[in-house]
């Protein structure tokens, strides 16, 4: 596969020291207070930007921004293919940044302004969409980038208009993460139609069932949903009966993305397997991370909370 592969893969294999781990995780969840858990993190490579009294949401936000920064340096060890490959797996993190900044030209109160992810090269769109001033204006960068147009100017149908469309764009670009990326929609969909009551805006709704299949998205009930998904993303779904028990899935997901991840590093060939491995191993450790500071600011608690079966 060439120098570049070598020393892409090399690297994907080097940045899983970064993640906590087993033992981390435990330390941070059974700590009594979250500054006992962050003062813990402080020693870790999660030490950046949390300081000794943040708050549970700015610690959270500072365990993405740190997984971001894995990724934007895992990136540029990889060829070009390779870096796209993270770019689409990392597509959280614009997602996240247009929403805020909608947010903002909405004219939403917020309850102080948080700084944007630096995405570097990461950034698809993000430089376009950081400039504009209305929701009107940001729904028509969409629609001439490769996002598409999210069917309307709100933020609930924007967020889940790029969340449909980066699952989509994941699984056409990476055959490795078809599950993930189809498991994950399935979710998002299951949640926006069945929990909250928001049926999808075209065209958002006709590009989620290039992965779902139409059928299930003219589902009228849960369990007719779950039985028409196809095998690719049905799996997400397994033995949860209830839209409420949602929340399961979510984790179950998770479960699965850190255990294919962990397989596909296993393999011995220089290509993108391993490094969509530790883009995934990265991601579900920082996952767990957010998790564990939780349930340190509720008093401390074991991590068999995490111990999904994937």
């Amino acid at each position: 596969m060439g120098a570049g592969w070598v020393a892409g893969v090399t690297r994907a294999r080097a940045m899983l020291s970064r993640c906590l781990g087993a033992e981390g995780l435990r330390e941070v969840a059974a700590a009594p207070t979250l500054d006992d858990a962050l003062r813990y993190l402080g020693t870790t490579a999660y030490r950046h930007g949390i300081g000794p009294e943040a708050s549970l949401a700015d610690a959270q936000r500072a365990v993405g921004a740190t997984l971001l920064w894995h990724l934007r340096v895992l990136a540029g060890w990889q060829p070009r293919s390779g870096a796209n490959a993270v770019r689409l797996l990392a597509a959280g993190f614009e997602i996240a940044n247009v929403e805020e900044h909608l947010r903002t030209v909405s004219g939403v109160p917020l309850p102080r302004p948080v700084p944007p992810y630096r995405l570097g090269t990461l950034a698809t769109a993000w430089p376009r969409l950081s400039r504009t001033e209305s929701p009107a204006g940001l729904r028509a960068v969409l629609a001439g980038s490769v996002w598409g147009d999210p069917g309307a100017e709100s933020p609930a149908a924007v967020a889940t208009g790029m969340r449909i469309t980066a699952a989509v764009r994941t699984a056409a670009a990476l055959p490795e993460a078809v599950r993930w990326a189809a498991g994950r929609l399935a979710l998002l969909v299951g949640r926006e139609v069945f929990v909250v009551g928001r049926w999808l805006a075209e065209p958002s709704a006709r590009l989620a069932g290039r992965l779902l299949g139409s059928e299930a998205l003219r589902a009228t009930s849960f369990a007719d949903f779950r039985q028409r998904l196809p095998a690719t993303s049905r799996w997400a779904l397994v033995g949860i009966d209830r839209p409420a028990d949602l929340w399961r899935a979510e984790a179950q997901w998770w479960a699965r993305l850190e255990g294919d991840g962990t397989e596909l590093l296993r393999g011995s060939r220089m290509s993108a397997d391993p490094v969509i491995g530790a883009v995934a191993v990265l991601s579900a450790d920082a996952w767990k991370v957010r998790g564990a500071l939780e349930l340190a600011a509720r008093g401390g608690r074991p991590t068999e909370v995490f111990d999904v079966p994937g």
